[in-house]
């Protein structure tokens, strides 16, 4: 496996650096998961499982000015300020990549803690939105392709009558009209943001739903087209278009940003899409298969001779929101996950690149309850409502076995035969911290232990 040029730092070229890519699924919580853990590793009090802040070689943590000039700072101290005011709410979504730098202060102890002094190492978090990750799989498909695939599966998906309604009477022999090219991109763009607010994991192209200062571009302004439309001028300059927005958009994001990544986490909302059903748990199934083929660059030809013998060392996917369960409950939020994860994981060639799942709140917004119903005691959890109200919610029992979400999930069923799985919206809690304790958390340091432990 070869080893990164920041990486290579810490064998005596200069301080180590990190490059943690952090990255989500549709609602997984973003933001939240770098502010957070931000301000754990600055206060240490709740990180029992990061054994260098268990064991006190871990001293100080501090931010600084990022690398890289023209990447946008992520907002840590106005997003803190969201989750841990008076009147404690969720910050807004980040809708771009952005970086912040905290360096760490390492003081090595034990057997050899007289043969190496103090080191500090930097933590470089870059944050990007997870559907520019899925437009990976774009780089492999001709604009044929792509459509005959979107077009297959677009059938119940919100939005998705509106777009087949709006391809409804295209003459393939049509000349190029640019208002009909304008209205079917508006269509299928409002299909995707749709899908993507129900909780949809799968809504390409990504920069559809993130344009920035390509909003109206020609780039951004295509849709997939049925087969019988491929001798006139639309589906050519539809092709065309897709063509460059793999060039122009898609391969440059790769090129400057995700090659340089050492450690990366991929946070899933699971809970919200087994709440949408079956449907859905198989569009994230799909699309964290996807996410994988990101990381085995043996595998895809262009991502080969951009990342060269380079590979990221080490990936998390993170089920979050497990504070919406009672803890009986996250080992089979965990074994969902993996399992989900498990066929791409076996037939992917990591190269040595270690993977993990888990159940996680970046921020914990409830505490735990038994709520009585129809005579039965029930696991249950309680925290205040996006409205001000207090509310006990128990959301239903997860299967001990995750064969029976997955396999109605792939055998394409509408709905969960024998259970109903709800979710409810909570807001973050007013805290009182203790001095030295970072928000309050569920395996949020764990999670630093697996992407950076080693490191420390």
């Amino acid at each position: 496996m070869g080893i990164g040029s920041d990486l290579m730092r810490g064998l005596g070229f200069g301080d180590p650096v990190i490059r943690l890519g952090v990255t989500g699924l549709s609602r997984a919580g973003k933001t939240v998961f770098i502010t957070s853990l931000v301000a754990n590793l600055m206060d240490r009090g709740r990180m029992h499982a990061l054994r260098a802040a268990a064991d006190g070689s871990l001293k100080t943590a501090w931010l600084q000015p990022q690398p890289d000039d023209t990447v946008p700072r992520f907002d840590f101290e106005r997003h803190l300020a969201a989750l841990t005011g008076p009147d404690p709410h969720w910050p807004d979504s980040t809708r771009h990549v952005s970086q912040l730098r905290l360096s760490l202060r390492i003081e090595p102890r034990g057997l050899f803690s007289g043969l190496r002094g103090p080191q500090t190492v930097h933590l470089d978090i870059v944050d990007y939105p997870g559907e520019w990750l899925l437009d990976l799989r774009l780089m492999e498909k001709d604009f044929g392709d792509w459509s005959a695939e979107v077009l297959s599966r677009i059938d119940g998906r919100p939005g998705a009558g509106e777009y087949l309604d709006a391809l409804s009477g295209l003459d393939p022999v049509d000349r190029l009209d640019e208002p009909t090219a304008q209205r079917l991109a508006e269509a299928y763009t409002a299909h995707l943001q749709a899908a993507r607010a129900a909780g949809w994991s799968d809504c390409t192209p990504g920069r559809f739903l993130i344009p920035g200062e390509l909003a109206g571009s020609p780039a951004l302004t295509f849709a997939p087209l049925p087969e019988g439309l491929q001798g006139g001028k639309l589906y050519k300059e539809f092709r065309r278009r897709f063509d460059a927005y793999k060039s122009r958009v898609v391969k440059p994001f790769f090129r400057d940003h995700f090659a340089r990544i050492d450690r990366q986490v991929v946070l899933v909302d699971v809970l919200g899409a087994i709440h949408q059903g079956p449907q859905a748990v198989e569009d994230m199934r799909r699309a964290m298969a996807d996410i994988l083929t990101a990381f085995r660059p043996g595998r895809a030809g262009w991502l080969a001779q951009l990342l060269g013998t380079r590979r990221v060392e080490r990936i998390l996917f993170a089920a979050t929101k497990a504070d919406h369960l009672h803890h009986i409950q996250h080992n089979r939020l965990t074994a969902i996950l993996s399992a989900t994860l498990r066929e791409a994981r076996d037939r992917a060639d990591f190269s040595g690149a270690r993977t993990e799942a888990m159940a996680i709140a970046a921020l914990r917004a409830t505490t735990e309850d038994v709520i009585r119903q129809e005579g039965e005691e029930l696991p249950a959890v309680r925290g205040r409502l996006t409205d001000g109200r207090q509310a006990a919610f128990y959301p239903g029992e997860l299967p001990s076995d995750p064969s029976q979400l997955l396999n109605p999930a792939r055998d394409g069923a509408r709905d969960w035969l024998d259970a109903d799985y709800a979710v409810m919206n909570f807001a973050p809690a007013p805290m009182t911290r203790r001095p030295g304790d970072g928000p309050p958390h569920i395996r949020l340091d764990r999670a630093a232990e697996f992407l950076i432990g080693d490191m420390l």
